[in-house]
Parts: C-alpha cells; sequence; structure tokens
C-alpha cells in the first residue's frame, strides 16, 4: 500500500472527535450522552479527551445513543 506521508490519525483520536461533534450537533452535554448511552458522565469525557480506551460494547452504546452505525464513529470527518 502506497503512504500518502499524511500520518493517519489514531482510532482514538477520530472517535473523540466523532463523539464530540455529533454530541454538539444534538445540542447535548456529556451527561445529556452519558445518560442515553448509560454510562457515566467522567467515561463520556475521558473517551473525549483520549484518556480512556474503550471497548467495542461502550462504542456500540454510544453509537446506538447517538442514532448512528457504530463504523461512522471511527470514520473522518469530512472537512
Amino acid at each position: 500500500m502506497k503512504s500518502t506521508g499524511i500520518p493517519a490519525k489514531s482510532a482514538r483520536a477520530l472517535v473523540a472527535v466523532n463523539l464530540v461533534a455529533l454530541r454538539r450537533s444534538r445540542g447535548w452535554t456529556q451527561e445529556d450522552l452519558a445518560f442515553e448511552a448509560g454510562l457515566h458522565r467522567t467515561f463520556v469525557g475521558h473517551v473525549e479527551r483520549q484518556a480512556r480506551n474503550i471497548a467495542l460494547d461502550n462504542l456500540e452504546r454510544l453509537a446506538k445513543a447517538l442514532g448512528v452505525d457504530v463504523y461512522q464513529l471511527l470514520m473522518p470527518r469530512e472537512r
């Protein structure tokens, strides 16, 4: 595979960027998202700051709460 010279964002960074963007687009706080996903508010904050590695089960819970497919949390956002 040919390298583009542009470093790929880590999966953790992509999830963080996408979570923040999707959460804000809904006008939700971290607490709102955590409630909808059945997770703790501090956990959502840690994921958004890339301070925690996220399990697939929790990734699915966040995607479901946001009404998106899991893969959308891992895709680079269009500029």
